[in-house]
């Protein structure tokens, strides 16, 4: 296939960082064909502490950063990012614009409408920002602006049904607009259990929680420390690793303090394996979540979860088969918790189901299909002279 037939896709998002988003991009980029697919790359900032993954995803595949394009709201850098993100679409003359998180998804979609190239324009929801991040008066503003860039889209896809049904039920886009693509994940080798926790300097023996992901407000780490010190209360011995970072870290810090000889804080690693392998469950504390990827590795890793029964968790953990669900409730979180770790031929069996769902469910391999078909089906609905018809049954 020559390459001027290929199909080309220009995919934005604002932070190519260690989140779940970012994760799902690097997987499509590494996989779809490139003999079909001329896929590029295009991000903004990123934060404190990222620094050197991002620098590894530049070396790895030649990212293109776009000067201003962040994640707050700055209006001059915003429109900085606009108007090169209209230049560069005129320039590679995309035959699909697909947009990831909410301020790459609006300057991205903007841009493709200034540029005026007739490229289909794709905007993944990977949760949704309705509940657990604004005032009141702020999410009125997200649901129209969200509602408006709609109409500038062709397909919006979401990381899950329930992601889906509260969009619409918001008033954003139509039932015909959304398609739901799972997200597809990839997890190294595990270490071995005790190797993990002398990784981890936690001893062989005890029991360990682990919590893996971002420390931020919707994802409730003073949640997590309520409930560990309720765990504690029943295990005494238990051990609770927490792998990521982010604006509340120093605050987790602060309140471990009197638990310190329980706490082990890891900061951002990547090996994120060697967590999963050091740990007897996966604890999720948000009040809001789209399709968590902690939960998914989990799963791979053969660890069951207790997690809050939020945003599409109860697509990816099945309660009572991979997982435990829980209200949004640090006494239950804790009890559930407790269940699990006084229960080792329970978890040993949830974990082995999880490992068999997951790995089938959310695999990369997945990912890139479902994807593929989306090209697709734009191809079909806006015509071959406006997207070549170059993805092979």
């Amino acid at each position: 296939m020559q390459p001027d037939n290929r199909i080309r896709v220009m995919e934005i998002i604002a932070r190519l960082n260690v989140g779940g988003p970012a994760t799902q991009v690097m997987g499509l980029y590494e996989r779809l064909d490139r003999d079909r697919f001329d896929h590029r790359l295009y991000t903004g900032h990123v934060d404190a502490g990222e620094e050197d993954h991002l620098r590894l995803r530049q070396v790895e595949t030649g990212v293109h950063r776009v000067p201003g394009l962040g994640r707050s709201v700055r209006p001059g850098d915003d429109a900085r990012a606009l108007f090169w993100l209209v230049r560069a679409m005129r320039e590679f003359r995309p035959h699909i614009v697909h947009t990831r998180t909410a301020k790459a998804g609006a300057l991205g979609r903007v841009a493709a409408r200034l540029a005026g190239t007739g490229a289909a324009r794709v905007h993944v929801f990977h949760g949704h920002l309705l509940h657990g991040y604004f005032t009141p008066l702020r999410r009125r503003i997200y649901v129209r602006s969200e509602r408006l860039l709609a109409g500038m889209s062709d397909r919006l896809v979401t990381v899950g049904a329930q992601v889906r049904d509260d969009l619409l039920a918001a008033g954003i886009g139509r039932p015909e607009q959304y398609v739901v693509i799972p997200p597809g994940v990839g997890l190294g080798p595990l270490p071995d259990r005790g190797a993990a926790r002398d990784l981890l300097g936690i001893p062989r023996e005890s029991p360990v929680v682990a919590y893996v992901g971002r420390l931020t407000q919707v994802k409730r780490p003073d949640r997590f420390l309520d409930m560990a010190r309720r765990v504690l209360g029943q295990v005494p011995g238990c051990r609770f690793a927490v792998c990521g970072g982010g604006e509340l870290a120093a605050d987790l810090q602060r309140g471990t303090e009197p638990l310190r000889d329980s706490f082990h804080l890891l900061g951002w690693r990547k090996d994120v394996e060697t967590v999963y392998a050091a740990a007897d469950v996966v604890v999720l504390t948000s009040d809001n979540e789209g399709t968590p990827l902690t939960l998914i590795e989990a799963g791979m890793a053969g660890v069951p979860v207790v997690a809050t029964r939020v945003g599409s968790v109860a697509e990816v953990v099945r309660d009572g088969r991979t997982g435990l669900l829980a209200r949004t409730d640090a006494g239950e979180l804790a009890e559930l918790t407790v269940r699990l770790l006084s229960d080792r031929a329970l978890a040993l069996r949830m974990g082995e189901y999880a490992r068999g769902w997951t790995t089938r469910e959310y695999g990369v391999d997945r990912l890139v299909s479902d994807t593929q078909d989306l090209y697709r089906s734009l191809g079909t609905s806006r015509g071959p002279h406006l997207i070549p018809e170059a993805i092979d049954q």
